[in-house]
C-alpha cells in the first residue's frame, strides 16, 4: 500500500509542474516574487510556511528554547499532537466554481495588463473534479517536515527505540488525505532513522476524528440547516463583500452583475491553491489587494465562526469525544509514570481535519473575542484573535506535552502550530506549562459530563 500511495502522488505532481505562471510584481513584504502580498489572509487554504515564516529559509528548523519548563529536572513523559491534514487539492465543488470563473474570464475580460493576458493566454484550467480534496506533493512534504522537526523539538519521546518499540501510536480519519497523510508523517520518520525493514501500523478512526459527521444535533441543527450560516449569508451580500465583486469586475472589465460572491470567493481560491500547491504567484492573485483580501478572510472566519466554533453551542460540545479521549491518555501517562512504571503509549498522533480542531480548541476556550463575529461589524474585528489564517493552515497542530518536573509535580504544555500557547484562564500559571491539575481542575465541568451521547441527541431529554 505505502508504495502505491507514494508513486501515485509523485507522477500526479509531475503532471502539474509544467503550469505556466510568471512573477509578479505585487510581491510580499519579504521580497520574494514567488509570496503573493496577500497570502496571510488565506485562512484554512494558507501555507504552513505563512505561520511560521521562519521555515521558509529552512522547513526543518526548531528551536527548543520555547519549551522553557520551570526547571532543569522537567522531562516529556507524554505528547499527544492532533493535526489537520496537509496540503490538498480543491474539492469538486470549488472546481466547478473555478471553471465558471474561468470560462468567464477566458471569453468575456478585456484589457491589456500583463497579469489578464497571461490568464487568458497561457494559463490553463489544470484543476479537475476528480481531484477532489486529494493530497498533493506538497502536503507529502508538509507531514514529512513536521515529523522531524516534532522528533528534534522532542527527542527523548519520538525517537527511533520509541517508533519501535511500538510506543508510538497513530490514529487518522479515514478520507484519504488524512490517511495519506498519516502515511507521510510516518515516512518521514522511517527516512530520517533509515528504517527499511518494519512497517506501523495506523488505526482508522472516524469517531474521534470526524465526530462533527456522527453528532447528530450538530448535523441537523448546523451543518444541513440553510439558516445556521444566516450571518454569513448576509455578509457576502453586504456593501463589503459587494466592494470587492465590484472591483473584480473593474479589473476585469465586464458587467458588475457577471461576478458574483462565488465567482470572488474561486477567484480567491485560486490564488490561495496556486500558492499553496506550486509556490507561485498567480496572476488569479491580482484581482485582490490587500483590503479585498482583509474581507475575504473575515467571510471565511466568518463562516468557521458559526459552522464550527463560537456561533453554536453543539460545534464546540460536538468535540466532547475527543476531548475526553485526549484527558484518558494524558491521565494514563500521568498515572503509569507516578506509579514508575514506562509510559505505554508516549506519543499519539492524531491526524484529522480543520473541522477536528477547530471544534476541540473551541471547546478548550481558545480564540474568545469579546465580541462575536457578525455580518455587521467586520470594520471593528481587525484586532480579533479567531483568525482562521493563524490557527488553521494546512498541517496545523495542536500539542499537548506532558512533563515530570520531580516530586510529583506534573505539567502540562499546549503548543499550537509549534509555538507555546497558553490555556485560557491560567494565564497566571507558569508561563504556558501550569500544573497538569490545575488544568483539570480549570476543565473540571467538562471532564465530568460533556458526554457526546448526550450532547448529540437531536432533541435532549430534561434534566
Amino acid at each position: 500500500m505505502p508504495i502505491v500511495f507514494w508513486k501515485t502522488i509523485v507522477v500526479h505532481f509531475t503532471i502539474l509542474t509544467g503550469v505556466c505562471c510568471c512573477f509578479r510584481n505585487d510581491v510580499n513584504r519579504g521580497g520574494n516574487p514567488n509570496i503573493p502580498a496577500i497570502a496571510k489572509y488565506f485562512s484554512t487554504k494558507g501555507r504552513y510556511e505563512e505561520v511560521n515564516p521562519y521555515l521558509i529559509e529552512d522547513i526543518l528548523a526548531v528551536n527548543r528554547s520555547i519549551l522553557q519548563p520551570p526547571s532543569a529536572q522537567c522531562r516529556e513523559i507524554h505528547v499527544t499532537a492532533i493535526i489537520r491534514h496537509g496540503t490538498r487539492y480543491p474539492t469538486s465543488k470549488n472546481v466547478k466554481k473555478m471553471q465558471k470563473l474561468y470560462e468567464l474570464v477566458k471569453r468575456g475580460a478585456s484589457g491589456q495588463e500583463s497579469w489578464l493576458r497571461e490568464i487568458q493566454t497561457q494559463w490553463t484550467m489544470w484543476y479537475t473534479e476528480d481531484m477532489d480534496g486529494r493530497l498533493v506533493q506538497k502536503g507529502v512534504n508538509d507531514h514529512k517536515h513536521l515529523a522531524v522537526r516534532l522528533s528534534k523539538l522532542f527527542p527523548s519521546l519520538i525517537s527511533e527505540e520509541k517508533l519501535r518499540g511500538g510506543f508510538i501510536k497513530f490514529i487518522t480519519s479515514s478520507k484519504h488525505r488524512c490517511v495519506n497523510s498519516t502515511l507521510s508523517f510516518k515516512a518521514g520518520l522511517t527516512e530520517l532513522w533509515a528504517i527499511t525493514d518494519k512497517e506501523f501500523d495506523h488505526a482508522v478512526n472516524d469517531a474521534l476524528m470526524r465526530f462533527f459527521d456522527q453528532c447528530t444535533r450538530f448535523v441537523e441543527e448546523v451543518e444541513n440547516n440553510p439558516s445556521a450560516l444566516s450571518e454569513v449569508d448576509k455578509f457576502m451580500q453586504g456593501p463589503e463583500m459587494r466592494r470587492v465583486t465590484e472591483k473584480i469586475a473593474d479589473r476585469l472589465r465586464v458587467p458588475y452583475n457577471n461576478i458574483t460572491d462565488d465567482m470572488a470567493e474561486a477567484a480567491f481560491y485560486l490564488c490561495a491553491y496556486e500558492f499553496a500547491i506550486k509556490t507561485v504567484n498567480s496572476p488569479w492573485c491580482q484581482l485582490f489587494d490587500e483590503v479585498d483580501a482583509q474581507v475575504m478572510e473575515y467571510a471565511n472566519d466568518l463562516k468557521q465562526f458559526w459552522k464550527r466554533a463560537y456561533g453554536y453551542d453543539i460545534n464546540r460540545k460536538s468535540s466532547c469525544i475527543l476531548f475526553h479521549d485526549l484527558f484518558s491518555r494524558l491521565n494514563k501517562a500521568a498515572s503509569e509514570n507516578m506509579s514508575g512504571q514506562q509510559v505505554t503509549e508516549a506519543v499519539t498522533v492524531q491526524v484529522g481535519h480543520a473541522e477536528t480542531l477547530l471544534p476541540l480548541l473551541t471547546l478548550l476556550g481558545f480564540f474568545n473575542d469579546n465580541d462575536r463575529l457578525t455580518s455587521t461589524n467586520y470594520a471593528t474585528q481587525t484586532q480579533r484573535s479567531f483568525r482562521t489564517s493563524h490557527m488553521l493552515p494546512y498541517a496545523a497542530n495542536l500539542l499537548l506535552v506532558l512533563y515530570d518536573c520531580g516530586g510529583g509535580d506534573l505539567r502540562l504544555q499546549p503548543l499550537l502550530n509549534e509555538k507555546p500557547v497558553t490555556f485560557p484562564g491560567l494565564t497566571d500559571q507558569q508561563a504556558s506549562m501550569p500544573l497538569y491539575q490545575d488544568v483539570k481542575d480549570h476543565y473540571r465541568e467538562l471532564l465530568q459530563g460533556c458526554d457526546f451521547e448526550n450532547e448529540c441527541q437531536l432533541f435532549k431529554s430534561p434534566a
